[in-house]
């Protein structure tokens, strides 16, 4: 059978390259600007957000950037979702379930897609874009993270090595 990537087992059992761990390194790096913003977000640490905008403190991690793109193309859309409790908590769990994943090396094909869902969700609600017709960071992390999946990143620096991770597919 002909495969168009490796898959768990294959990253496994072969010598490392030094192309993977610079997939892992991505793959930790991404992770943790996930988990940075659901920390941020959840504890109000001061650099996006801050103490008092806490969701602990009472405070909703999503009104800030929703309100703000009332005027953009499909501002009206994101805007009426701004502040809804079930959507922050989609968010905050997206956030810290997209980190998790990426920092341990487990489960990247639901981290991608997840993660990409939300990226993309986020790079409409700034639609139209100020400083290029299409492209920007959202987008770039999207195919980041569906590279990772591909990859199988999570055998380096990760926990995709484990029996269990190696047999589950869902969990790759």
């Amino acid at each position: 059978m002909i495969t168009t990537h490796p898959t768990a087992q294959d990253t496994a059992t072969r010598p490392r390259r030094p192309v993977d761990y610079v997939w892992a390194i991505a793959r930790i790096s991404l992770g943790w600007i996930f988990l940075w913003a659901f920390l941020d977000k959840t504890f109000g640490l001061g650099f996006a957000t801050p103490a008092e905008r806490a969701w602990v403190a009472g405070g909703s991690p999503t009104t800030g950037f929703l309100k703000g793109t009332g005027e953009n193309a499909l501002g009206g859309f994101f805007a009426a979702l701004a502040g809804q409790a079930w959507v922050d908590w989609l968010f905050m769990a997206g956030l810290l379930g997209v980190g998790a994943a990426l920092i341990l090396g487990v489960g990247l094909r639901i981290a991608a897609a997840a993660g990409t869902v939300m990226l993309v969700l986020m790079w409409a609600a700034a639609l139209p874009l100020t400083t290029n017709p299409f492209m920007d960071d959202h987008l770039i992390y999207s195919i980041v993270l569906i590279g990772l999946a591909l990859a199988g990143a999570g055998t380096t620096l990760g926990l995709g090595n484990l029996p269990i991770v190696r047999r589950t597919p869902w969990l790759q």
